[in-house]
């Protein structure tokens, strides 16, 4: 009888052995801030050319991953913000269904929140990690807002947090303290991390009445920025401090990119093993004997935007086309987009100026190709030593980002730079995800969410997991998705709550709260959009027919303005009333859900034809 026992426990954690060792390993890659047409390959799918419309690009390791799987062309963001777009992902809900619409320190004790998707993973087996920026603004709750981890990851290494904080990096402000202390905060302090291992310090921003800015750190202040090209947003109303443009201190491999995927790889080198990180830490390696997920989440090609030299020099004699921005296409903008415009200015620099912004930007989109191809190759190797399966997500950029158009050099807005990006889905098993493929099917970033789930051996259409909004991607491969008209998105960053609505044809945004609603009651008023004067709506509608770079606003055309009015009702309806979430995230749970419209967003747009001009 014992043995008889004992060969049943034998077989049944045989039985869980091999069912971990089917579930494929998963590399989740998320770039920041990155245009799609830093991709030769997104370039040729979409024109026929390697080419941006702005000049040179050069993606040769993306170019071969996209081979190896599917190159989806048509991907949108859910918010064209960091946090946001992040936090959606890593949740697997839109941002108007998890309260998610900014910086907010969201936690995870609201009724209404469901599991993270590492945590899911967990809860299946897998060991979660994520190396450089996640970004997610999920954190835990301990009778008060926290940024501590709720559980997401059993392994993390923060580019912030671990590596700058240890001084591993190469040009970053960061909080300064009074000598002696680690708690009297007198402003913010640069650093700028040299390759003999010296790192330069200066008082950036003085405290007001806790220090003030010396000579001294002026002249350290000039001589970085002289030695290192450095180029800064100037010309903007907010925020003239940004590294728009200049060279790396550091050399390729060693910047802070560079130091995300060292570790990412002494990670999975040191399997079953301990090892010593880059900032002198003991650490253990993966666990092969499970399933691994990993969220890699590259910092470039966000400000400051610093190519390594030896990247730097191939674009530094390119010659870019400048995006067209002109007063006639401004004279068309709602009040917040020429609010944004003024806070996000790149209009109002030299010719010189703007073609450095471009030429350092796309150098340091194709420093992040090497990096990118780097950390594939790491990966690949480990699931090939070990016999595994693999399933590659790489989502180009949380959101995008403006080098001109709109007259500016930002995101934040529900312009197609802002909002349009690629992704790229390989896996080992070429039955499961075939190569060489381009889709051109409207998806989302929601979408990267529910496949990795899929993937894992979740299974999204069960009842307990009805709060994913995302599509898995197998399903537009294998044409059995069911096709979306539109995709949505909606943020409350810089001019206050804006949503938007793109399609083939149209691109739609609207004023969607009266103010950014901080202290106020969640969700009163939330019809406020859809019965408020149309001015106050601010609403922008672009015919892409006729006018595919968004150039001018047609919303007040007399012969749009009962489009307009119709897209107003279709995407207030889905973001106001199809299960609309507003927390008060500083309480424990204090929330409410609008399903004034329920099923409003349903995918099908179904414009009356004598309404279209």
């Amino acid at each position: 009888m014992k043995k008889t026992l004992l060969s049943v426990l034998f077989l049944f954690i045989a039985a869980c052995y091999a069912s971990a060792q089917n579930k494929p390993n998963i590399l989740w890659i998320i770039t920041d801030d990155h245009r799609a047409d830093a991709l030769e390959c997104y370039n040729q799918a979409t024109t026929g050319k390697n080419e941006s419309a702005l000049g040179f690009v050069s993606s040769p390791n993306i170019n071969k991953l996209a081979k190896e799987g599917v190159l989806f062309v048509n991907a949108f963001t859910n918010s064209p913000v960091c946090g946001p777009s992040r936090g959606s992902m890593l949740s697997g809900r839109y941002p108007f269904r998890n309260g998610h619409y900014q910086f907010e320190q969201t936690h995870q004790e609201p009724d209404f929140v469901k599991p993270s998707i590492p945590q899911t993973l967990r809860k299946n087996g897998y060991t979660t990690t994520s190396f450089g920026k996640e970004g997610a603004y999920i954190f835990d709750w301990e009778g008060k807002q926290t940024f501590k981890d709720p559980g997401h990851y059993d392994y993390k290494v923060s580019f912030k947090h671990d590596l700058q904080k240890n001084d591993i990096g190469d040009y970053w402000n960061q909080p300064a303290y009074a000598e002696g202390t680690a708690w009297k905060n007198i402003g913010t302090e640069e650093k700028v991390r040299t390759p003999d291992g010296k790192v330069v310090r200066y008082l950036f921003k003085a405290k007001k009445g806790q220090s003030e800015v010396t000579k001294e750190d002026l002249r350290l202040r000039k001589e970085m920025e002289q030695k290192y090209e450095i180029l800064r947003s100037y010309t903007r109303a907010g925020n003239k401090d940004l590294i728009i443009g200049g060279e790396n201190p550091m050399p390729a491999g060693q910047t802070i990119d560079g130091k995300i995927v060292e570790e990412f790889k002494l990670f999975l080198e040191h399997q079953n093993s301990t090892f010593t990180n880059t900032y002198g830490k003991t650490k253990k390696g993966v666990n092969s004997n499970k399933p691994l997920m990993t969220y890699l989440g590259f910092h470039l090609p966000h400000t400051p935007v610093l190519p390594p030299k030896s990247f730097r020099d191939k674009f530094k004699t390119k010659t870019y086309k400048i995006p067209a921005f002109n007063e006639a296409e401004k004279a068309t903008f709602t009040p917040q987009l020429a609010k944004l415009h003024k806070i996000l200015n790149f209009t109002n620099m030299t010719p010189k100026e703007k073609q450095q912004a471009i030429q350092d930007y796309y150098a340091f989109c194709a420093y992040g190709d090497a990096l990118i191809g780097e950390s594939v190759e790491a990966f690949k190797r480990y699931c090939k030593k070990n016999n595994q399966e693999y399933l590659i997500v790489f989502v180009v950029g949380d959101h995008g980002w403006h080098l001109g158009e709109q007259g500016i050099e930002a995101k934040f807005t529900g312009w197609k730079q802002s909002t349009h990006g690629a992704m790229i889905v390989v896996s080992s098993d070429k039955t499961e995800i075939p190569e060489g493929k381009v889709n051109t099917d409207l998806v989302e970033y929601v979408d990267a969410s529910a496949t990795i789930l899929e993937s894992a051996g979740v299974p999204t259409n069960n009842k307990e997991y009805h709060y994913i909004d995302g599509t898995d991607l197998h399903k537009f491969i294998n044409g059995k998705a069911n096709k979306r008209d539109y995709i949505v998105g909606e943020t409350n960053v810089i001019v206050g709550h804006r949503a938007y609505l793109r399609s083939k044809d149209f691109a739609f945004s609207m004023k969607t709260r009266p103010s950014n609603w901080k202290n106020l009651v969640p969700n009163k008023n939330v019809k406020w959009a859809l019965n408020c004067p149309v001015e106050d709506a601010e609403l922008a509608l672009y015919d892409l027919r006729n006018d595919p770079l968004e150039r001018k606003n047609v919303a007040d055309n007399k012969k749009y303005k009962k489009l307009a009015n119709w897209f107003r009702t279709k995407l207030g309806n889905i973001v106001l009333g199809d299960g609309r979430v507003e927390c008060d995230w500083s309480k424990e749970n204090i929330y409410n859900i609008s399903n004034f419209a329920k099923g409003a967003h349903n995918g099908k747009l179904e414009i009356p034809e004598h309404i279209i001009p």
